[in-house]
């Protein structure tokens, strides 16, 4: 990239983070000691301020860099992230939302701990919570390495790890500072700008192929050198009967996954009432569905203009692929409208990082201080403050992440945040459920549906193609793969709900029938809600 990209690029990104610092300096004034105004911002924001927050909690790296790049590279199949996400939310809308707010207060053990034994509960959910969200912030961090290697012309070692421990830096200190009314006010401001961007550029691919939707997936398919085969199912995941199941896997993941991230549920304790929380979900699909359609033709267009191979050739999973078709949209390399148009796309794919990063490390040391230390913690122990633990584990949690990003700074990013979905679907999903639903849940069933979904897919994936066995695993040298699938979720899902199910029915204790009555009502109806 030339200079003047580098300069515009960095000096509208430095706007972004100064201003989300003064935001952040401003929320911090505010008082942050209580576990509500720090968890919860105080459970203050509007459905609409919400259902923003959330379209930029969700709206992520993976969403902006990484589908549109799996688009431009394998046409159709690459579509299965947009679909996927998409339709996720209706799992979440339908069974969810309204529940979740209900029953909880800060968090996803809140929901299971109401009518179980607290400890292993809130031990077994926070582990599953605190790893979900580790792998969704690897995502996001290699997103933010491969921006700043295209950014800076080179994809320099340096450069990349200076740039994931200055993003790990920056969530830090958002979470420490500002709590959740800080983060929630930074999505926000993200959500308009990512929107506003994508608008922008999906207008401008329509405008070049004077709106003719037809001419633009032809001349992707011209120009993909597969032809018509780029339209149609089967380019990544047809080959043979593994990547079939392949394909299956990673919908489940998707379609699945969303209702047991711990960030997105956290969202929803931000508003008063249950009902607010329903009309939240309702403002993101709105938001949510617009951007993935338009990811699809940004896609398509990068394809069609910019071509897989130079894409391939920036960067090999495709996560380049929407600041170089803002290249061309602008006019060119040399172009000014080129270098301004690459250095607002770029400005806002790395706010998006940001914004999403913060959200991220936020539910995360909520699960650590809520859940894991106030269960572990000695019972004649002097108490710290949980706010306190928050803010430290915020710090552990983002040295983890940067560690984990450096390693896998080489895969794409949707790629592995589908992997962060799966174990999420085969962790949460289960014991989310089951609490929800059946009168005779156990505490040894609730125990066993974390742990019997959460460790078989972490194993799975460990066990990949993803980590070791072929030239674009993690570590290449190696080979102890031993399960063929990429991503684990069509064997980890159904044995977290298994695992639930048979803990419940050998387990010796008796289900309190009052208490899930009680839960039941309260979920229903939000008597007795926090």
């Amino acid at each position: 990239m030339t200079g003047d990209h580098q300069t515009a690029a960095l000096v509208l990104f430095s706007t972004f983070v100064a201003v989300t610092l003064g935001i952040t300096t401003w929320v911090g004034r505010h008082r942050q000691g209580s576990a509500e105004e720090f968890y919860a911002g105080g459970r203050l924001f509007s459905p609409m301020e919400n259902g923003f927050a959330i379209s930029g909690d969700y709206m992520s790296a993976a969403s902006f860099l990484g589908i549109s790049g799996l688009i431009a590279l394998y046409g159709y199949d690459g579509m299965l992230y947009s679909v996927g996400f998409l339709v996720a939310w209706l799992v979440v809308l339908f069974l969810v939302a309204e529940l979740v707010r209900n029953c909880g207060r800060f968090t996803l053990a809140d929901v299971v701990a109401a009518r179980m034994r607290e400890r292993p509960v809130r031990i077994a959910a926070g582990t599953s919570s605190v790893t979900v969200s580790v792998l969704y912030l690897v995502a996001q961090m290699v997103g933010a390495g491969s921006l700043v290697a295209l950014l800076l012309g080179g994809t320099t070692e340096a450069a990349r790890t200076w740039t994931v421990i200055g993003v790990g830096a920056l969530m830090v200190i958002y979470v420490s500072l500002g709590g959740m009314r800080a983060t929630t006010w930074i999505q926000i401001v993200k959500a308009v700008l990512l929107l506003g961007g994508t608008v922008a550029l999906t207008t401008l691919v329509l405008v070049r192929f004077h709106g003719d939707v037809d001419r633009l997936l032809r001349t992707a398919a011209e120009r993909s050198g597969h032809g018509e085969a780029f339209l149609a199912p089967g380019l990544a995941y047809g080959g043979d009967w593994v990547s079939r199941f392949d394909f299956i896997s990673l919908g489940l993941a998707l379609v699945l996954g969303t209702a047991g991230l711990p960030h997105i549920l956290s969202r929803f304790y931000t508003v008063p009432t249950a009902r607010a929380a329903r009309r939240s979900v309702v403002w993101s699909i709105g938001l949510i569905g617009g951007f993935y359609l338009m990811t699809i033709v940004l896609g398509f267009g990068a394809a069609a203009l910019v071509g897989p191979d130079a894409v391939r050739a920036s960067n090999a999973a495709g996560n380049t692929a929407v600041p170089l078709l803002a290249l061309d949209l602008g006019g060119g390399a040399e172009s000014t409208g080129g270098t301004v148009l690459f250095a607002v796309v770029a400005a806002v794919a790395f706010a998006t990082i940001l914004a999403v990063v913060a959200g991220i490390t936020l539910a995360s040391s909520a699960s650590v201080a809520h859940d894991l230390y106030a269960s572990l913690r000695r019972r004649h122990s002097e108490p710290r403050s949980e706010v306190a633990v928050a803010r430290v584990a915020a710090v552990g949690i983002g040295a983890v992440a940067i560690g984990l990003g450096l390693l896998a700074r080489d895969l794409n990013v949707a790629f592995l945040v589908g992997l962060a979905f799966a174990v999420a679907a085969s962790a949460n999903l289960p014991v989310l459920l089951y609490s929800l639903f059946w009168r005779g849940f156990t505490t040894r069933g609730a125990v066993w549906a974390v742990y019997g979904g959460l460790v078989p897919s972490v194993l799975l994936v460990l066990l990949s193609p993803v980590v070791s066995g072929s030239p674009q695993s993690l570590f290449p040298d190696l080979d102890f793969q031993y399960f063929p699938l990429q991503n684990p979720g069509l064997v980890s899902i159904p044995l977290g709900f298994v695992a639930g199910w048979l803990g419940t029915v050998t387990s010796p204790e008796v289900p309190d029938e009052a208490r899930h009555a009680e839960t039941e009502v309260r979920s229903l109806t939000g008597a007795g809600a926090v």
